[in-house]
């Protein structure tokens, strides 16, 4: 079974496996300059122009693996290296389509006239003069007018990202949000996210030694993960790792949907704060409405917070679709509660490097949280938590929550919020769910697959399996 949606990913995995493998033999320091000859051995290459480039590549990509620049704060980065350059963005004519026509529509329609004619009578499009309005596209009965978008141009939606005059990208760290989806759509893997794997390791190491223990926090959305096992096994899987014990981030969420409705009650009007995406757009774009934000923390970091007032050895691991998550725990409010984060991508890079087959291990269990605490994972799970536990709370208070799937829906509905509330206005809803990820956490950047539909029925069927049916219930049941 495939465990990976592309080859650029599978690239990044074996680049995860091979550093992990020398960690944990602690021969990396050693070594690491020989893993792109392991990954692409022999003179014959087989991505790029040639051998050298493509190990070159690579080496970057293994400092990537190791940690990336300490001196840039984006956990995102570009390797200009493997950047294609991908052609300017803009409406194009595509040569072999264009039939040569005598209506010339698309010159008629240009306002601009930017849709000039050679010889042949073939358009073309000055690009000095070209507004990229596409009417000569829609005019275009043969449909040879297109417009070109740099896949990650095109995947950024707040335009954290440029390419000018065919130059590798660049990524504007005051715009970037850290959502990924830039990372998980450069056809070439050239933007990545750093891995913080060495440090889990040195936990791990460190754990067996009987210097402290480390705890697992998986996101809910890791239900519709690893296909190629089932989640008892990834369970025992983490175990066979060295982590001590593996709780479910759900259960923050619980916690958090029980006081994050007090807090909408309170204030009548609140956005989630669980996406730290979502959370960094308003910082950085609409900072008007940070006093709106839920001042409760993430479910991350909540029951990270339990864990260490529950064991004061404890090092906590959160493991989970989102690179987004790898910022939020540097922040000074997480950091004494969240000691690293790892993507489901480099937890089969560990797992791989250990040679452990999840698939051959016994079933372990996993089963913390209610209903509402996993469907976290998906758009519309936190509003709907959060209605269930004004029910459970007795709190005479309705929530009329806006769920936006998307930064582009979030961007809009803050937009309108913001004037709203400026002039003293109040919105036609009271609560903005905001999702980063189209489909939420289940299509983080950071998922082994991305299937929008298929990975919601997997959440809500594992949040079905709950053996705790109310919110309260998951909460009171909590035993660490």
């Amino acid at each position: 079974m495939r465990k990976f949606d592309t080859k650029v990913q599978h690239l990044k995995y074996q680049v995860l496996k091979e550093v992990a493998k020398e960690a944990w033999d602690d021969t990396l320091l050693r070594n690491f300059l020989n893993i792109p000859k392991i990954i692409v051995p022999g003179d014959e290459p087989t991505m790029r122009c040639c051998i050298n480039k493509e190990r070159a590549i690579l080496a970057e990509r293994v400092k990537m693996a190791m940690g990336g620049n300490r001196e840039n704060p984006n956990n995102i980065e570009v390797l200009p290296m493997a950047c294609d350059k991908c052609p300017a963005s803009g409406y194009e004519v595509v040569a072999d389509s264009c039939r040569n026509c005598l209506a010339h529509s698309c010159e008629e329609s240009c306002k601009f006239g930017a849709v000039y004619f050679d010889r042949d009578h073939r358009a073309h499009i000055d690009k000095d003069k070209c507004k990229n309005c596409g009417q000569c596209a829609q005019s275009c009965s043969f449909s040879a007018i297109v417009k070109r978008e740099r896949p990650c141009m095109k995947a950024c939606k707040v335009k954290a990202i440029s390419a000018e005059g065919g130059k590798s990208a660049s990524i504007d760290n005051s715009k970037c949000i850290q959502c990924g989806a830039c990372v998980y759509k450069c056809p070439f893997g050239a933007i990545t996210d750093k891995s913080y794997i060495l440090n889990v390791i040195d936990m791990l190491k460190k754990s067996a030694q009987g210097k402290g223990r480390v705890y697992a926090v998986v996101a809910p959305a890791i239900y519709s993960q690893f296909k190629h096992a089932k989640l008892g096994q990834v369970v025992a899987g983490l175990k066979a790792l060295g982590f001590h014990t593996v709780v479910e981030a759900a259960l923050g969420g619980d916690m958090v949907a029980l006081k994050e409705s007090r807090e909408l009650s309170e204030k009548g009007f609140l956005t989630t704060s669980c996406c730290p995406a979502f959370v960094s757009y308003i910082k950085s774009q609409v900072p008007d409405m940070l006093p709106y934000v839920s001042h409760n923390f993430s479910p991350m970091v909540e029951m990270s917070k339990f864990i260490k007032q529950t064991d004061s050895e404890a090092r906590v691991v959160f493991i989970g679709p989102c690179t987004a998550k790898k910022g939020e725990a540097k922040l000074e409010a997480s950091k004494p509660y969240v000691d690293e984060v790892l993507t489901f991508e480099e937890l089969q890079a560990l797992f791989d490097s250990r040679d452990i087959e999840l698939e051959k291990l016994p079933e372990d269990v996993l089963d913390n949280a209610s209903y509402y605490g996993r469907i976290f994972a998906r758009s519309g799970g936190v509003s709907e938590a959060a209605a269930q536990a004004l029910r459970e709370q007795n709190i005479d208070f309705e929530a009329k929550p806006l769920v936006c799937n998307g930064i582009e829906e979030c961007m809009k509905a803050l937009l309108v919020a913001s004037k709203k509330l400026k002039a003293g206005q109040m919105p036609e809803y009271n609560f903005i769910e905001g999702m980063a990820c189209l489909g939420g956490c289940i299509n983080g950047a950071g998922c082994l697959t991305h299937s929008e539909v298929k990975n919601k029925m997997e959440v809500d069927k594992y949040g079905k399996e709950a053996m705790e049916k109310s919110i309260k219930d998951a909460v009171d049941a909590v035993v660490i």
